[in-house]
């Protein structure tokens, strides 16, 4: 029986063409079968499905977020922004990667159970990814930067997404107090594996408990992040956290003087400013 710590590398063998003497009779096409049919129920969805953006319940996938997050994904979910369909294409292959990560371990020979098993906590539910060699293991899809936070231990320190709070969240369902992230980078292909100190993770159950008395307060809580500074201008903008969430026009209808974000197309993107001094020399959006 093999070992979690030997995951990346026995991934890795596969594609190894000096290690790796497989022929193709001997892969199990089972295993490839159903990670092709995983991969068209997540197309399915994508092209089908008319998603709300947030979700109106409370997830344990999402008890890491800031609290004024979750208290708008609760509360006011239709005043969300839209995603972009470049959004939604970029959820869709974190999905496939995720699911092809899942497949691979299957195929090097671990042992995966578990796969969206439903977990509860207080009434709370998620689902986990799988459980590799007895670990519990959470898949990700990252950015190179992120991938540098898992691969280095770092996202204890670093965490904006509250990987930890759900990957916590999961660890208690299940009476467990091993996990791991089984990161992809999806620039460079890289794997890594990091493992969770169950001294690392929050109290989940409590955290729930909490969350569940916030959202049903009338008004949120302060806001998440402060604005940051544009440059020598007297300007200010969002801070990088704020750019992902898709209740920044909400958040911040008092910008402005209760103007509202102001939008201005910069050659790296958006930028949302919320103090104008000096007018940008750039294109304003104003349909956002």
């Amino acid at each position: 029986m093999k070992s979690i710590d030997t995951l990346v590398k026995d991934i890795y063998s596969l594609f190894n063409e000096v290690e790796n003497s497989v022929e193709e009779d001997e892969i199990n096409t089972d295993i490839i079968n159903e990670f092709g049919d995983n991969i068209k129920t997540h197309l399915l969805t994508a092209l089908t499905e008319k998603r709300k953006e947030g979700n109106s319940n409370l997830r344990l996938s999402a008890i890491g977020r800031p609290d004024r997050q979750i208290w708008y994904d609760v509360n006011l979910n239709d005043k969300a922004i839209a995603f972009t369909p470049s959004t939604r294409i970029k959820f869709l292959y974190g999905y496939i990667l995720e699911e092809l990560l899942i497949a691979l371990s299957k195929l090097s020979g671990h042992t995966v159970t578990d796969t969206q098993k439903e977990l509860d906590i207080h009434g709370v539910k998620g689902h986990q990814d799988c459980v590799i060699d007895g670990v519990l293991v959470d898949c990700k899809s990252t950015s190179p930067r992120g991938y540098e936070k898992f691969d280095k231990g770092d996202l204890v320190n670093d965490d904006p997404f509250g990987y930890i709070a759900q990957i916590s969240a999961y660890s208690e369902a299940n009476g467990m107090d091993e996990a791991a992230f089984l990161a992809i980078n999806k620039q460079s292909g890289e794997i890594c594996l990091a493992p969770v100190h169950s001294l690392e993770m929050i109290d989940a159950g409590d955290r729930v408990k909490y969350l569940k008395s916030l959202v049903e307060n009338k008004s949120p809580p302060n806001k998440c992040y402060s604005d940051v500074k544009e440059g020598a201008s007297g300007n200010r903008r969002l801070g990088t956290a704020c750019l992902y969430c898709n209740h920044k026009k909400e958040c911040w209808k008092d910008a402005n003087d209760g103007k509202g974000l102001r939008v201005y197309n910069y050659a790296r993107g958006y930028r949302y400013l919320t103090k104008v001094v000096r007018e940008p020399d750039v294109e304003e959006i104003h349909a956002w």
